[in-house]
């Protein structure tokens, strides 16, 4: 550790990552925040047995706040504490049971989902247009989620390509309710704290 705010070296694949004490702090604030979001419990919607639940509110602004590097690494580190065995999804859940049921692909989805949402926002800031915001937030927190979610369904139950589709219909109007929060929410961090998100 060297530096006045405690930089953390990792090497990950021959190239050495830095990591500030502050990162580190923003990415366990994060990850705790979608395993919070999940004591809310979950929703069974339609037959496929897919739950609606709050956390991927936590997902999007993860991405819409911290960026991809960040956000990847916050969502990572749940996923990874539901793959030990601590029930943090929602409903208690952990992420063996969830990767062996059909909400699987939903949960996969969710680091793309958060790469993309990271990225395109890095991409519109320092301003954060409030319409780009939305599009980039229903971009990763919806449509790849879904995509990701929809694959996992065929893979996982007897639904046809368009029945495992139109599953999805139910989860809208919430989704875009935690995309517009999200929106929302991120405008008001970036305005307040510049630079959260490194910027070309």
């Amino acid at each position: 550790m060297s530096g006045l705010e405690g930089v953390r070296e990792t090497t990950v694949s021959g190239s050495k990552v830095r990591i500030s004490a502050r990162e580190m702090a923003q990415i366990a604030v994060f990850a705790a925040l979608i395993a919070a979001l999940g004591l809310a419990g979950a929703i069974t919607v339609g037959f496929s047995g897919v739950p609606i639940t709050l956390q991927t509110l936590g997902v999007i602004l993860a991405g819409a706040v911290l960026g991809p590097r960040k956000g990847v690494a916050a969502v990572a580190v749940f996923i990874a504490l539901t793959l030990i065995g601590l029930p943090l999804l929602s409903g208690g859940r952990t992420g063996l049971t969830a990767l062996a049921g059909p909400s699987a692909g939903y949960l996969v989805g969710w680091i793309p989902a958060v790469f993309v949402i990271g990225l395109l926002t890095a991409r519109i800031l320092p301003k954060y247009p409030l319409v780009l915001g939305l599009l980039i937030n229903a971009l990763g927190g919806i449509v790849v989620v879904y995509i990701f979610g929809t694959i996992g369904l065929l893979l996982r139950t007897d639904l046809g390509v368009w029945a495992a589709i139109s599953t999805n219909f139910a989860f809208l109007p919430g989704d875009l309710v935690k995309v517009v929060i999200a929106t929302v929410v991120a405008k008001s961090v970036h305005r307040a704290y510049p630079g959260i998100i490194a910027t070309r």
